[in-house]
C-alpha cells in the first residue's frame, strides 16, 4: 500500500520547507514558545514518514528565536500513567535519531525539556548565544523520560548530564560548546545558513555512504566489527565508489603532471623562451 501523499501545506505546527536534498521543519506555535504538544508529534511523525520514504538531511530550527520551551504544560499536566506508557515523546524522538540522513538542529534562545531531548536526537547542534539548553523536569515532579535520562549521558558525560537532571542546571551557549553540547555558535542572523552550510557539506559527500555511517555508527558495541565489514562490503560494490575514486586518482595524477611540467619549465627557462620566439 503507497504511503499517503506528504502535503505539509495542512500543518499547523510546522513550517516546511522541501529542497532537492535536504527539508527544513520549523517548529510554530510561537505564542506557546514553540512548545510541543500532540498535534506537533503528529505532524513531525508525518515529516519523517517522508524521510524515511525519501531520505534527506533535516533541519530542524524554532520560529521566533525560540527553539522550544518543552512539552506543553496544559497536556502534559493531564497526562496519566497510560499516556506515559505510550512514549508519546520518546517515540518520535527516537524516529528522528533513526532518519536514514543525518539531522541537523539548529537552536535558539530557549531549548528546555522536551525541545532539549528533540535537539539531543539530532546528530548535528549548532546554535547562537542566546542559547538556553536543558531539563527541568524533576523540578515540575516528573523525570526527562523522552532520551534526556541516556542520550545526555552520551554527548557531555556523567557529571554534566546529573547536573542538568538532577539539579536542573540550565546550559548558557558559551558552556554547551564548551561540554561539546553544541558545536558551532552563530548570531541569531547566521544561524540557517550556518545550518545550510552543514547540510552542503554533507551533500558533497556519496548519500549511500553517509546513510550506512550513520546507521554503523549508531549500531551496539557488540555489533562491531562484523557490522563494519558488511557495511563496507555493501559500499565497496557501489557504483559511487568506483566513480569517486576515479575522479579522486584523476585529479591526483592531474596534479602531478602539473607539478612535473612546472619543475621542467623552471629547470629550461632559456630553452622554453627560446621555443615561444
Amino acid at each position: 500500500m503507497a504511503a499517503p501523499a506528504f502535503d505539509p501545506a495542512g500543518f499547523g505546527t510546522l513550517l516546511v520547507d522541501e529542497r532537492e536534498d535536504r527539508v527544513v521543519v520549523v517548529l510554530n506555535r510561537p505564542e506557546v514558545r514553540n512548545a510541543i504538544d500532540q498535534q506537533m508529534v503528529d505532524e513531525l511523525h508525518a515529516v519523517c514518514a517522508h524521510l524515511e520514504q525519501h531520505p534527506k538531511v533535516l533541519i530542524i530550527a524554532g520560529a521566533d528565536g525560540v527553539f522550544a520551551s518543552g512539552a506543553d504544560i496544559g497536556q502534559l499536566r493531564e497526562r496519566r500513567r497510560d499516556d506515559a506508557l505510550q512514549g508519546i515523546n520518546s517515540t518520535i524522538f527516537v524516529r528522528i535519531a533513526k532518519l536514514p540522513m543525518p539531522v541537523i538542529a539548529a537552536l535558539d534562545g530557549f531549548c528546555l525539556g522536551g525541545g532539549a531531548e528533540l535537539a539531543y536526537a539530532a546528530d548535528f547542534r549548532i546554535g547562537t548565544p542566546s542559547v538556553r539548553i536543558g531539563n527541568p523536569e524533576a523540578g515540575l515532579g516528573i523525570l526527562a523520560a523522552a532520551g534526556a535520562s541516556w542520550r545526555l549521558k552520551e554527548l557531555v558525560g556523567e557529571p554534566v548530564a546529573k547536573e542538568m537532571l538532577l539539579a536542573g542546571a540550565v546550559l548558557r551557549a558559551e558552556r554547551a560548546l564548551a561540554v561539546n553540547l553544541i558545536t558551532e555558535i552563530h548570531e541569531p542572523s547566521e544561524l540557517m545558513t550556518a545550518a545550510h552550510k552543514l547540510a552542503d557539506r554533507i551533500a558533497t559527500q556519496d548519500p549511500l555512504a553517509v546513510r550506512i555511517t550513520k546507521s554503523v555508527f549508531h549500531a551496539p558495541a557488540e555489533a562491531h566489527p562484523l557490522i563494519d565489514q558488511l557495511a563496507q562490503g555493501i559500499l565497496f560494490e557501489s557504483q559511487a565508489k568506483f566513480d569517486r575514486m576515479q575522479a579522486f586518482l584523476d585529479k591526483k595524477a592531474e596534479k602531478k603532471a602539473e607539478k612535473n611540467a612546472a619543475k621542467k619549465s623552471d629547470q629550461n627557462p632559456a630553452k622554453e623562451s627560446e621555443e615561444k620566439k
